[in-house]
C-alpha cells in the first residue's frame, strides 16, 4: 500500500499530470465562454433570421400529447446550439494548432545542422585539407 501511494504522488507530482489537469479546468472555462458566445451573442441574431427566438424550443412533434401521454418530439434545436459550440471550439483549436506548426517551424530553420549547412561545412573541410 505504501508502495502505490508513493507511486501516486510521483504521478500526481510530475508535470504531466499536473499540466493535465490545467488543461482540462481551462477547458471547461473556455466551453463555459463558448456557450454563452454562442447563446447569447450568435444565437439571437440567427434565431431573428430564420423567425425563431429560442433554438431550445425548435422541435418536431411526432406524436401530440394526450391525457395520459406526453408528447414525442425530435428536440433539434439544442442540436443547433451544440454545434455552433463545437464548430467554434474546433475552429480555435485549429488556430492554435496552426500557430504552432507555425512556430515549430521556424524553430526547425534556425536549428544548426541543416543539409546545406552540412555540406558548406564539408566543402570547406576539404578545401582546408588540400592546403
Amino acid at each position: 500500500m505504501k508502495k502505490t501511494l508513493e507511486e501516486f504522488k510521483e504521478f500526481a507530482v510530475k508535470g504531466n499530470a499536473i499540466d493535465l489537469a490545467i488543461g482540462v479546468v481551462i477547458g471547461v472555462a473556455f466551453g463555459k465562454v463558448i456557450s454563452s458566445l454562442v447563446s447569447d451573442i450568435l444565437t439571437p441574431p440567427l434565431s431573428i433570421i430564420i423567425g425563431k427566438v429560442d433554438f431550445s424550443n425548435l422541435k418536431i412533434i411526432l406524436q401530440e400529447a394526450t391525457e395520459t401521454t406526453d408528447a414525442v418530439a425530435i428536440n433539434y434545436g439544442n442540436l443547433i446550439t451544440v454545434l455552433f459550440e463545437f464548430l467554434i471550439i474546433a475552429f480555435v483549436i485549429f488556430l492554435v494548432v496552426k500557430q504552432i506548426n507555425r512556430i515549430k517551424k521556424k524553430e526547425e530553420k534556425k536549428t544548426p545542422g541543416t543539409a546545406e549547412d552540412i555540406l558548406l561545412l564539408k566543402e570547406i573541410r576539404d578545401i582546408l585539407k588540400r592546403s
